[in-house]
Order: structure tokens, then C-alpha cells, then sequence
């Protein structure tokens, strides 16, 4: 997903407008008059319904906006305001939401044959958004292409040049980056992983407008069953990405890496003792440009940690049970977790896997 700057409180309110302001509690509408930064996740209510929250720099939760169901992964246009929620794999809906409140959220669907794997990214000019998508019946991941100016219209696809396709990103030129996580699944099985034995991952730079393959990165053979899940870009142009191990529980995989337009692969050697409290599974990454930091977070035995930018070395680790989400922060990383952790508060709410800042 790709990497935004932080929005300052009061560009935040004059973006969102004043039915925004005035539509918020007492309480949230401190909340906001005191944050410099503004955070969305999906969550899950105690009473099972699902949203999106609206969280400040300082954990407290400004709004929500109901959902139909479970969502994975969002995306944000700084240009046009909007943002999207894509329902969990394999679910066949997305939710557009405008920041600036000019418009109500909008519900959308995947056209038959197809579902959403969760992710998405919007076009450098804001008018298209991308949707990792799955055709099922032949086994392969797109990029599903929705039109922002012609009510999200769903105008094409493009092959992601692989299978499993989660998360996306776009560069700057309008070049597709896609973790394909190289894992076969069907709606007619729920979410069973159905070819652990013959997985095949990959990394994959893909023209937006052709869909022409730019650059692939199959990952080697004694790598197989590591599945190539979650992106984000640095300032320099290195795209970061993290994977989940689908092999045996005794191996020590690498699991984040990066790699640069026409350059191999780099994994980063991480010691021993984080890898074995990640439990072979990241389950999301992000970039902080403004400090030059790459923060992962695995709900498995609850870690985020802290890496360097430049060559990944290990700054910090941090226990935090069921670790979900992470995003940039001023200094360093906002990071939540499924029993309801959100930067130093805890609310009473389970956050979802991924974090996006608006």
C-alpha cells in the first residue's frame, strides 16, 4: 500500500468540511482538535458488526463508518479524497468512502467470476483505483481497473502475471507493483489454501495502461511455500515487501525483503530470535519515509519491530499480543492489535489487519 505524508489537523478539517466537524460527538471532535494525523482501519464491534474507525495520532477513536462485513485492506487518494475498503478474500464487495464528506459511502461489487483479495491502490492522478481480484475458475490473479470520475465503473484488467495476488502498489510513472502470493484458492472452498504443496510466488512490475509485464521475480525453488503478501514503497524508489510461510513449522525462512525496478531480490537477515518470535508470518509492513524506518507487525506470538530503511538491520522490537496493523507516525510507527490496542489506547473493539493514514 502505498505510503502517504501525514495531513496536518487542520488540513484534515478543511478538507473534511464543516458538516464533517459538526457531525462529530463532543468527544471526537476534541479528539480530532488535537491530533496532527488521522488513521483509518476496519474493526469489529462487540456485538459483531464491522466499520471503519477513524483514529487519531493519540489512539482515540474519532468516528466510524459502518460496513457490510469484513474488510482487509485500504487505499487513499490524497488528490481526489477518497478512500477504499476492500471486503477480505473471498469477498466480492469494496466500500468508497470521501474523506471531504461530499458524497455518502458507495458499495460496489467484483463482477462475476471474479473476487477481491483484499487490496488496492488509487492512480497517481487519483482517477482510477486498482483492485487485486481473483479469476477463480482459471487460476489467476488481475487487477480489476474502476473509473473514480464515472461512479467507479469497472473498465477493465489487467493479468497480475501470477496467482494469489494480495497486496498492490503504484509508482509514481504508473507502474503495478504485485505481491503475488502465489497461493490457489476457490470461493467454493471459503479461504482453504488448496496447492501448499506446489505453491508458486512472485513479484511482479506490471504496466497499468497494457498490462504488459515489466519485471517478475519467481522466488527460488527452496522458497516455494513463502508466500510474497504485503508492499510498500521508500522515498528512493526500493519497494519493501513481507511474506507468511506456508512450509514447515521447524524452518526459519526470511521473510521481508526488497528489491528496486530492475534489480534482484534482497532478503533481509534478521536475528534469529525475532524470526522465531514472528512465527514465520508478517503480516504487515510499512515505510515511514520521513525517518527512513521499516516497521512489521505479526500477530502470530505479537511483534512489531523496527528495521532500517537502508539495509534492514534490526532497531527495535516490541511485545504486543495479536500485533495487526501498522502505519507511519511522526517518529516512528502507529501499530494496533486484534484485542483493540491502538497506539497507547485500548478500545473496546477488534482492529483489523491493516492501517492506513488519510
Amino acid at each position: 500500500m502505498p505510503v502517504l505524508p501525514l495531513i496536518d489537523r487542520r488540513a484534515f478539517v478543511r478538507a473534511a468540511g464543516l458538516a464533517f466537524v459538526a457531525g462529530l460527538t463532543p468527544r471526537a471532535a476534541f479528539a480530532l482538535d488535537q491530533t496532527d494525523a488521522v488513521y483509518a482501519s476496519g474493526l469489529k464491534l462487540p456485538d459483531g458488526r464491522f466499520a471503519i474507525g477513524l483514529v487519531s495520532e493519540a489512539g482515540e477513536l474519532i468516528e466510524q463508518i459502518a460496513l457490510p462485513g469484513r474488510i482487509h485492506g485500504l487505499c487513499h487518494s490524497e488528490v481526489n479524497g477518497l478512500s477504499v475498503a476492500f471486503a477480505r478474500r473471498p469477498g466480492t464487495f469494496a466500500v468508497i468512502f470521501d474523506t471531504t464528506r461530499r458524497a455518502e459511502p458507495k458499495i460496489i461489487s467484483a463482477p462475476e467470476g471474479r473476487h477481491y483479495f483484499g487490496h488496492g491502490a488509487f492512480s497517481p492522478n487519483g482517477q482510477l483505483f486498482y483492485a487485486s481480484e481473483n479469476d477463480f475458475d482459471a487460476n489467476a490473479g488481475v487487477v480489476g481497473i474502476y473509473d473514480c470520475l464515472s461512479g467507479f465503473e469497472r473498465v477493465g484488467e489487467v493479468p497480475a502475471h501470477g496467482i494469489g495476488t494480495h497486496d498492490i502498489t503504484v509508482t509514481a510513472d504508473g507502474i503495478l507493483v504485485i505481491a503475488n502470493g502465489g497461493i490457489e484458492t476457490h470461493p467454493d472452498f471459503g479461504r482453504t489454501k488448496l496447492n501448499l504443496d506446489h505453491m508458486d510466488p512472485s513479484l511482479a512490475l506490471v504496466d497499468a495502461k497494457s498490462g504488459d509485464l515489466i519485471q517478475k521475480h519467481a522466488l527460488p525453488t527452496e522458497l516455494r511455500q513463502l508466500s510474497t503478501r504485503h508492499l510498500d514503497t521508500a522515498e528512493d524508489g526500493k519497494i519493501w515487501f513481507a511474506c507468511q510461510y506456508e512450509g514447515p513449522r521447524t524452518d526459519r525462512p526470511p521473510l521481508v525483503g526488497h528489491f528496486s525496478k530492475g534489480e534482484a531480490l534482497s532478503f533481509v537477515s534478521l536475528p534469529e530470535a525475532t524470526t522465531d518470535r514472528l512465527g514465520n508470518y508478517v503480516g504487515a509492513i510499512a515505510v515511514n519515509r520521513a525517518q527512513g524506518l521499516v516497521g512489521i507487525a505479526s500477530p502470530k506470538n505479537g511483534l512489531w519491530a523496527v528495521l532500517d530503511g537502508r539495509d534492514g538491520r534490526l532497531i527495535s522490537e516490541t511485545v504486543l499480543a495479536d500485533a495487526a496493523g501498522i502505519a507511519p507516525s511522526r517518529e516512528s510507527f502507529a501499530v494496533s492489535s486484534y484485542r483493540g490496542d491502538f497506539l497507547d489506547r485500548v478500545h473496546r473493539v477488534a482492529w483489523d489487519q491493516h492501517i492506513v493514514r488519510l
